[in-house]
């Protein structure tokens, strides 16, 4: 709530005249009883038309102010809300990017765009009928129940009972449902998780022909959300019909207890009226109050999970020296141990080794076995459980995030392109970089020839995630975007597995040769793609099973030569290892 309130600060002269001036709203809304009373006492008592007409005139008057005074009050609201809402949907974007992989992970993708979409929405909403209510409908019940008592003190006292009978009724029902909107907004994360699941997949689940499971596993999903929803409505809906009972109970005593004081002469027909409408009043107010303090209640359910994620901090702590390198980097790993939140078993188990600037780091083992996890680890994506990184003698934890990252191309495993132009998208790798560096960029990636075939040049539209483009394409220009920038180290982590073998060799050769003093880790499952690199890193389970070239790993690590077997024919395994 203390976060809430500083977001409603940057706005407070909204946040402050919209209650204001919907008590204004209400203020006139509590004299019209009056005056319709004194229209039946005296005007139609009298059959006075003149007198009729001049109260029918203060009726419009007060209705036309009233209704300027909502409008007022609604705007100033809305604005208050909808600014609200943005400022910390833009802050929490802008925290999201700087938790850690591992707090991301933990977190799950599907539930931070919960909180960052519907959640907030949520709190907007119930921040913008706040101030249009909060004030207002206690001010109308209270003020009913005061301006009953001065018109007939006996009479009024069907009002002391009704009311604190309304209250407990809403104070039940919303004891009961505050806690299930929680659970249906928990729902909710597991239908969007697959749905997500779904759309990002859905490739895999037509390959292989699993459409009817996945929809049956939605249906049970959705199906949960539809009885959590209609579960907590129904409880919800209990409302209306309870206070309907409880007011028009109120209603038949001021009737009674008002027919026998006309009766009596104590009581004039139009007080009775009067008594009426406040009493109508006092439902229509708080059945708003009863909605109000529902949305209230998920409103602060969902405030509730968006301060979660406030809440959550990188494990990751900024280093203070700045990263400073001339042509490539010197990496060593020192016993280094990882292990992801979580997880039983660690995926990486004692690994130790160093990177000469200018060297070629191949990277191979079979799936699951840590090389991906092993490159996260240069550009501090993660931090080491045990043991530690260094770049050229330093500690990695101890360099600036930026600094360091500036001088680290990576090209993920998952091609990874936004919405723009092809420039906009290299222009990533460096923000200042020429045409000419671009182009030079894309002959070393091999994608210069599909771009100028394209015939739109850097201008060329991409798709989110390039869909309007192939596998291969994609991976070339993710190579390009790394590349532009002329990194200190380059980190390719299997990242021309859509490629031919054919480019995939002439993408090696090219980048040979405009690395220069680049220090190059080259992920792969393919031997031919790191067979010619300076040092090969064979995991196994997380372990190092081998270090080596590709020579010395065929003749000492019998992993490695199962790897080669399984790709190379048996003449060429022989001659490379001889």
């Amino acid at each position: 709530m203390k976060r809430l309130l500083g977001y409603l600060r940057k706005n407070l002269k909204e946040t402050i005249l919209a209650p204001l001036f919907k008590m204004l709203e209400a203020s006139f809304e509590l004299a019209i009883p009056l005056v319709v009373a004194r229209m039946i006492d005296v005007g139609i008592g009298s059959r006075d038309t003149r007198y009729i007409l001049k109260m029918g005139g203060l009726m419009i008057l007060l209705g036309i102010i009233g209704f300027i005074s909502a409008l007022t009050a609604q705007y100033f609201a809305a604005k208050a809300a909808v600014t609200a809402g943005t400022s910390m949907r833009n802050d929490l974007f802008g925290h999201i990017g700087t938790l850690s992989y591992r707090e991301i992970d933990t977190a799950g993708t599907s539930t931070l765009i919960t909180r960052m979409t519907s959640d907030i929405n949520q709190v907007q909403n119930g921040v913008n009928m706040f101030l249009r209510l909060f004030l207002r409908s206690p001010f109308v019940v209270l003020g009913a129940m005061v301006m009953a008592f001065t018109v007939d003190t006996k009479t009024a006292l069907s009002f002391a009972l009704a009311i604190p009978v309304l209250f407990a009724v809403i104070f039940v029902i919303l004891l009961v449902s505050m806690p299930l909107y929680q659970k249906v907004q928990k729902q909710l994360d597991r239908v969007l998780l697959k749905t997500r699941e779904n759309l990002l997949g859905v490739r895999v689940v037509r390959a292989f022909n699993r459409q009817k499971d996945e929809m049956e596993s939605f249906d049970q999903e959705n199906a949960g959300l539809y009885r959590k929803q209609v579960f907590v409505g129904k409880i919800s809906a209990l409302l209306n019909p309870l206070t309907y009972i409880i007011i028009n109970l109120g209603i038949v005593a001021i009737l009674w207890i008002g027919g026998d004081q006309v009766f009596a002469g104590r009581l004039s027909q139009g007080q009775v009226i009067a008594l009426i409408n406040y009493m109508s009043q006092i439902l229509v107010e708080l059945i708003k109050l009863a909605n109000l303090i529902i949305l209230m209640s998920r409103a602060a359910a969902s405030l509730k999970r968006v301060n979660n994620v406030f809440d959550m901090h990188s494990t990751l702590r900024d280093g203070s020296q700045p990263f400073t390198s001339e042509g490539g980097a010197r990496i060593s790993f020192h016993g280094v141990s990882f292990t992801y939140a979580g997880a039983k078993e660690p995926s990486l188990s004692n690994i130790t080794f160093t990177a000469e600037p200018g060297q070629t780091i191949g990277i191979i083992g079979g799936t699951g076995s840590g090389k991906t996890t092993l490159v996260n680890l240069i550009p501090r994506f993660y931090d080491t459980t045990g043991g530690t990184v260094t770049v050229n003698g330093r500690d990695v934890r101890q360099y600036q995030f930026d600094s360091l990252r500036e001088h680290i191309g990576v090209v993920p495993q998952k091609a990874a392109l936004f919405r723009g132009t092809l420039r906009t998208n290299l222009l990533w790798g460096k923000e200042d970089a020429t045409d000419a560096e671009i182009y030079e960029a894309l002959d070393a990636a091999q994608a210069r020839e599909f771009v100028d075939h394209k015939q739109q040049g850097l201008g060329l539209l991409i798709d989110q995630g390039g869909r309007n483009l192939s596998g291969g394409q994609k991976q070339r220009l993710t190579i390009a975007r790394a590349l532009v920038r002329r990194p200190s180290v380059l980190i390719l982590d299997d990242s021309a597995s859509a490629l031919d073998f054919a480019t995939d060799a002439r993408l090696r050769k090219a980048i040979r040769e405009t690395t220069g003093k680049t220090t190059v880790f080259l992920v792969s499952q393919r031997v031919a793609t790191i067979k010619n690199a300076d040092q090969i890193l064979v995991l196994d389970d997380g372990r190092l099973a081998g270090i080596g070239t590709h020579k010395a790993l065929l003749n000492s690590c019998g992993v490695y030569r199962e790897i080669c077997e399984s790709q190379l024919t048996p003449k060429e395994v022989a001659a490379d290892a001889q």
